[in-house]
């Protein structure tokens, strides 16, 4: 994460040259596109799709990915973050969208991301709702089952050759990309790093090549510029067994790469600014809409949906470069390439040994990704027994070990049979069941003014009373509490949700020897956060507040201050009796 002044040149508000916007956008354009196409291509072929197909969901994917890019930096109203957010397409879709391709088609396929996508937007305008099921355990451990459910498939495209081909052309092809992107990866300096899959899935090439591997006759047979309309798939509207059957799949991978795109918009926020600020959840709101509009139009145009690529917040970092008008001038070479098949069809002629070892060190990377997810988040022994279980009931599930006499063939099998969707639905309950077994909540519920502060006292003496504390920790939670309601009623709501009263709802309940306040409130306009870590700094000009900030810091052992559209929640976590 950039620190210092020079590590960010230009911030997403700030305009660089034309000359510098272009270039940063070109390259990073050039890095992005090959696996934006790929994915296509691996998605089609497992599930022995047509060549014009092919073309169809290529040209599509970049036209989408190309526009929700744009989308993402300019922010329209509440749809996109306002930073450099590239779009492509969505890898954690591969297992869902070949079982979709298989059991009904692209028009299947097509119905159920359009369907899926609703809930997307779903996820965006209830985020905070949602904060205590997709917690960090299950996210973590959902993303850990999208690589064991696409393994599997992937690890077929390897032997992915013409009948005569030589014994050694696979094995040489996909080590050849493996050892090529593994040494940069582990070597080369971060500039080079980006570069890797290009270089690798190059060098993988250009080892298959004698072989025959590399089929040039796709790339002569495909115009220079044209678009495939008559190769659209078109879209089902008599859902059958199999749309209701893989419907559960395709909404928990949504909502899973939509967790991966709230990742991304926190990540993206880090990156983007000189002095570090704390995360603004409306700016994930917004790359959420973004995604989920991506996905509709997916659906609409019969392709695999598409998310945010992590590879934004290694651009950013390494260019230094934050501004919006990179993320447009991505966008716009993603859509003009989609109107070139030439270019196309070079990615698409990649030898499946090639895109096979590619996908294969993506998705080992996804894997620790999600282990970092919840290993991050702290491990205790529920936890970990939520992992355990739904990852390797998951897995069980995926490869038929757990009954598969009782599943049959009919819409059980097809449900259970998806590692992610049977292995979601174990984490999900588990996490529920600690949720709701666990230490009561106690509630309260008042309007946000400063006539609310003696309630708002006597509901904490009653809670610390309850939990048999001392008076020292009792004086402290009340202190936390005031200065938290002082530093709420302080703040002006923010004009886009309206001026009508405010409510504020507190919550506690104790984790394990301390307390766990949440203050849910009507949007406020500055972050606590950002006050608790400028404290440090003289201020430009007095602030009456500070006082309020300065002993919430001291008091509280830690504050969280999340905002969203609507909703401001503030969570405090205070020491019980030393």
């Amino acid at each position: 994460m950039p620190t210092d002044d020079q590590a960010v040149r230009y911030e997403p508000d700030e305009n660089p040259p034309p000359a510098v916007a272009a270039a940063a956008g070109l390259q990073a354009a050039m890095i992005i596109v090959a696996p934006v196409v790929l994915s296509v291509v691996i998605i089609a072929r497992v599930a022995d799709q047509s060549d014009d197909y092919i073309a169809w969901a290529a040209f599509a994917a970049l036209l989408i990915s190309g526009a929700c890019t744009i989308l993402q930096a300019v922010r329209v109203g509440r749809i996109g973050a306002g930073h450099v957010l590239i779009m492509g397409t969505s890898g954690a879709f591969i297992a869902v969208c070949v079982a979709a391709l298989v059991e009904g088609g692209p028009g299947t396929m097509a119905s159920l991301i359009v369907v899926s996508s609703l809930f997307q937007f779903l996820l965006a305008a209830r985020l905070s709702l949602l904060r205590r099921v997709f917690t960090p355990v299950v996210t973590g451990t959902v993303i850990m089952l999208i690589t064991a459910t696409v393994i599997p498939l992937v690890a077929s495209f390897l032997v992915d050759v013409p009948d005569d081909t030589d014994s050694a052309a696979a094995p040489l092809a996909a080590a050849a990309t493996l050892v090529v992107i593994g040494a940069l990866i582990l070597r080369a300096p971060p500039a080079w790093r980006l570069w890797s899959p290009v270089i690798g899935i190059a060098a993988g090439c250009v080892v298959g090549a004698p072989f025959g591997l590399y089929d040039t006759q796709i790339i002569a047979d495909a115009a220079w510029v044209g678009v495939p309309f008559d190769a659209w798939p078109g879209f089902d509207f008599t859902p059958g067994v199999e749309f209701w059957a893989l419907l559960p799949a395709f909404i928990v991978v949504t909502l899973v790469g939509a967790i991966e795109t709230i990742g991304d918009g926190v990540a993206i926020q880090r990156v983007s600014r000189r002095r570090p600020r704390a995360t603004d959840f409306r700016v994930v709101q917004g790359s959420l809409n973004a995604d989920g509009v991506g996905n509709l139009l997916s659906g609409l145009a019969g392709t695999p949906p598409n998310t945010t690529y992590s590879s934004s917040i290694a651009l950013a970092e390494v260019t230094g470069i934050a501004a919006r008008r990179v993320g447009v001038v991505i966008g716009v070479v993603f859509i003009v390439i989609a109107f070139f098949p030439k270019f196309t069809a070079v990615i698409i002629a990649i030898p499946g040994p090639v895109a096979a070892a590619y996908v294969t060190l993506l998705l080992g990377m996804l894997f620790v990704q999600g282990m970092k997810i919840v290993v991050e988040d702290g491990v205790d022994h529920r936890k970990a027994a939520v992992v355990g279980l739904a990852f390797w009931v998951g897995v069980a599930f995926q490869n038929g070990w757990i009954f598969p006499d009782l599943l049959g063939e009919g819409f059980l099998a097809v449900l259970l049979g998806n590692g992610m969707t049977s292995g979601a639905i174990v984490a999900v309950a588990m996490v529920l069941f600690i949720e709701f077994t666990g230490p009561r909540r106690r509630r309260l519920e008042v309007a946000l003014d400063p006539a609310a502060l003696p309630a708002l006292a006597s509901f904490l003496e009653g809670f610390a009373a309850k939990a048999r504390w001392d008076d020292a920790a009792s004086h402290r939670l009340l202190l936390v509490g005031e200065e938290t309601l002082a530093s709420l009623l302080a703040d002006e709501p923010d004009p886009a949700d309206g001026d009508g009263g405010r409510r504020l709802v507190v919550s506690a309940r104790m984790a394990g020897r301390n307390a766990e306040l949440e203050f849910v409130s009507a949007t406020a306009g500055e972050n606590i956060e950002d006050r608790l870590a400028y404290l440090g700094e003289p201020p430009d000009v007095p602030d009456d507040r500070e006082i309020s900030f300065r002993l919430l810091r001291h008091y509280a052992s830690s504050v969280r201050h999340q905002k969203y559209h609507g909703v401001d929640i503030v969570m405090v976590h205070v020491d019980g009796p030393r």
